[in-house]
C-alpha cells in the first residue's frame, strides 16, 4: 500500500510541477491547474485522516518523529488558513458571498405499526 501510495504522490507531484511550468496560461488553464491542485490537497488530506484516526499506524512512530509531524502539519495548516482568509477577503471585495449548500432533508421514518 505504502509504495503504492508514494507511486501515485510522485505523480501527481510531476503533474503539478508541469502544470505550474506551463506557459501562456488563460483564465481556465489557471482555473483547471487549481483545481488539480486542491484535489491533490484533498488526496493527500484523505491518506493523513486515515493515518492519524488509526492507532496502530501512529504507535509505529517514535514520538520525536510525531512531535515532527505535528509541527509540519500545523505549519500547512496555519499557511493555508491564512491564504484561505486573504482569497475570502478578496472574494468579498468583489461582492462575493458564501455558497450555500443545500440543506440536508431528513428522510422521513417508516411508520412502524404494531399488530397485537
Amino acid at each position: 500500500m505504502s509504495q503504492r501510495w508514494i507511486q501515485v504522490s510522485k505523480k501527481v507531484l510531476d503533474q503539478l510541477e508541469k502544470l505550474e511550468a506551463a506557459k501562456k496560461k488563460d483564465r481556465l488553464d489557471l482555473v483547471r491547474s487549481m483545481q488539480f491542485a486542491v484535489k491533490a490537497l484533498e488526496m493527500s488530506l484523505v491518506g493523513w485522516k486515515g493515518w492519524v484516526s488509526n492507532p496502530e499506524i501512529m504507535t509505529r512512530f517514535t514520538k520525536e518523529e510525531l512531535v515532527n509531524m505535528n509541527k509540519k502539519l500545523f505549519e500547512f495548516s496555519r499557511s493555508f488558513i491564512q491564504y484561505d482568509i486573504e482569497a475570502t477577503e478578496l472574494g468579498a471585495r468583489k461582492g462575493l458571498k458564501p455558497i450555500k449548500r443545500p440543506k440536508k432533508t431528513r428522510e422521513p421514518k417508516p411508520q412502524t405499526s404494531y399488530v397485537a
